[in-house]
């Protein structure tokens, strides 16, 4: 839940500095000192908010320890190093373009921007190895890496993002067998990983080099589980009577997605909206395949 919780902070923060620039074909030629002092600003104070929570809220009941380390890599079926690299991906995305909006060559704004995502979730797993319950995972540190490194080799080489990372929510029906997934619809929602889907989805114009195809157009490609309950494993026993044996299965999916950013106007607001919600990926028919249905086909799946 925390990286969820530090995820979601820091993306609304973000998209709070991209909100506040005109969007433009091209970039400043030169530095804007009001922007670049505002998107600083704005990460600073979702990278300290988040510290805050994490040192203040989420560890306050928790004993310090000794630092340790935690091997994690096989918990809920490895959803939630898709959420770290997820995380790191945006912050490393929203960082990079508010660099640039400010004026900031790209080689600079790849430099001091392109990592931030690995920055801002390290202290996570720093924090984590100084408190009972939790320890410093290499796998989260592998998968905020990735999240970060995917954008970065993106903007260097194609000059922008080909594969966007995007998520997906659905209520899932695990929370009403325990309330270990959380009681309130806003719980559930940080807590309840079998109702995540995490998304590459890719422009399908630039990938097939077909210029009919709408540039707005993406084919994606999604990953999901379902079943879980605990990290590891599932409960034998809740409420003094044995638990239901639930399949813990991946999900693998295949789907259609638009890029809002590559639709044409010349409204700001429409842009800043655009640009807002595509970190989302939009409800369209999917192909799923798992090991317990074999391969089902949703005629709108979110």
């Amino acid at each position: 839940m925390r990286i969820v919780c530090l995820i979601v902070l820091l993306i609304i923060s973000s998209l709070r500095t991209v909100a506040q620039q005109d969007f433009i074909n091209s970039y400043p030629d030169s530095i804007d000192k009001k922007r670049l002092n505002t998107a600083i600003g704005i990460e600073v104070g979702s990278y300290l908010a988040g510290l805050s929570f994490l040192n203040y809220i989420w560890y306050k009941d928790h004993e310090r320890v000794p630092f340790h380390f935690y091997d994690d890599s096989k918990g809920y079926l490895q959803m939630d190093k898709f959420g770290h690299a997820f995380g790191a991906y945006r912050e490393s995305y929203s960082a990079y373009y508010a660099l640039r909006r400010a004026g900031v060559d790209k080689r600079k704004a790849l430099i001091y921007g392109g990592p931030i995502g690995l920055i801002f979730q390290t202290p996570i797993e720093v924090f984590d190895g100084m408190y009972e319950g939790w320890g410093f995972s290499w796998s989260d540190m592998i998968a905020n890496t990735l999240g970060s490194t995917l954008f970065i080799i993106q903007e260097a080489v194609f000059d922008e993002q080909v594969f966007l990372m995007k998520f997906s929510y659905s209520p899932s029906i695990y929370p009403n067998y325990h309330t270990h997934l959380g009681e309130s619809h806003l719980e559930r929602f940080f807590l309840d990983y079998n109702a995540h889907t995490y998304w590459f989805s890719g422009n399908l114009q630039q990938l097939t080099g077909l210029e009919k195809i709408p540039p707005w157009l993406n084919i994606a490609f999604g990953y999901s589980a379902n079943g879980m309950i605990y990290e590891f494993e599932n409960p034998k026993f809740y409420q003094g009577e044995p638990f239901p044996n639930l399949e813990r299965y991946r999900q693998y999916l295949f789907s259609l997605d638009i890029d809002f950013t590559k639709i044409p106007t010349n409204k700001k607001w429409l842009k800043r909206v655009f640009r807002s919600v595509n970190l989302i990926k939009i409800p369209f028919p999917a192909i799923e395949i798992n090991r317990v249905d074999g391969i089902v086909f949703s005629p709108i799946y979110f």
